[in-house]
């Protein structure tokens, strides 16, 4: 992987992404989006550890039982939005590390320090929710992450026996570009980074 991307996939991923609130009226597939978990599942994290679980809301029926749990922002461009992915954490992530990484002992390493499997869990969890972000870009998606919502409401309707804890909501669909804003600033390189 020495090659560089070009700038037209560097502008789809980058450059001319963006978050988007306003969708079109035009449905997701179910086989794109287990396309999309493919591609997601292949990002590193650490010991492969995969503690996301992904909920893909697309009916009705489950957005309902989203919206409750929506603040005011976030509930118009949620309940039209085609999907919207409840990207969760696993507790016992660690109970398929004899699978997912089976040349250590990996598994003892978090049954002892629930801190650690937590810590572990929601770090690897958010980073996935990124890779979730830049594969749906990837497959011609746009995507709209967000926090602005009720944990707990989140957890009891959908997670009920709470193995799994909400992280974050990422609507997708087709972005209607016409109501995008102007790009907000960023920090420069100045601002937030440094070498040491």
């Amino acid at each position: 992987m020495s090659t560089p991307l070009d700038t037209a996939a560097l502008d789809t991923l980058f450059n001319d992404a963006r978050t988007h609130s306003y969708w079109q009226e035009k449905p997701v597939d179910n086989t794109l989006l287990e396309q999309l978990y493919a591609l997601t599942a292949l990002g590193p994290t650490s010991a492969n550890c995969s503690p996301a679980r992904f909920v893909f809301v697309t009916s009705a029926e489950g957005k309902e039982k989203l919206k409750p749990a929506l603040s005011s922002g976030n509930l118009d461009k949620t309940m039209s939005a085609p999907v919207t992915v409840i990207v969760a954490w696993d507790r016992e992530f660690y109970e398929q590390l004899p699978a997912l990484f089976p040349h250590a002992d990996a598994r003892s390493w978090f049954t002892g320090s629930p801190e650690a499997a937590t810590e572990t869990a929601f770090r690897n969890s958010s980073l996935q929710a990124g890779y979730l972000i830049l594969a749906a870009r990837s497959l011609g998606l746009d995507a709209g992450p967000m926090s602005g919502f009720d944990p707990a409401k989140i957890n009891d309707a959908f997670f009920p026996d709470g193995q799994y804890q909400v992280n974050l909501l990422i609507n997708l669909g087709y972005g209607d570009a016409s109501k995008l804003h102007p790009r907000l600033p960023r920090l420069s390189f100045e601002q937030a980074s440094r070498f040491a």
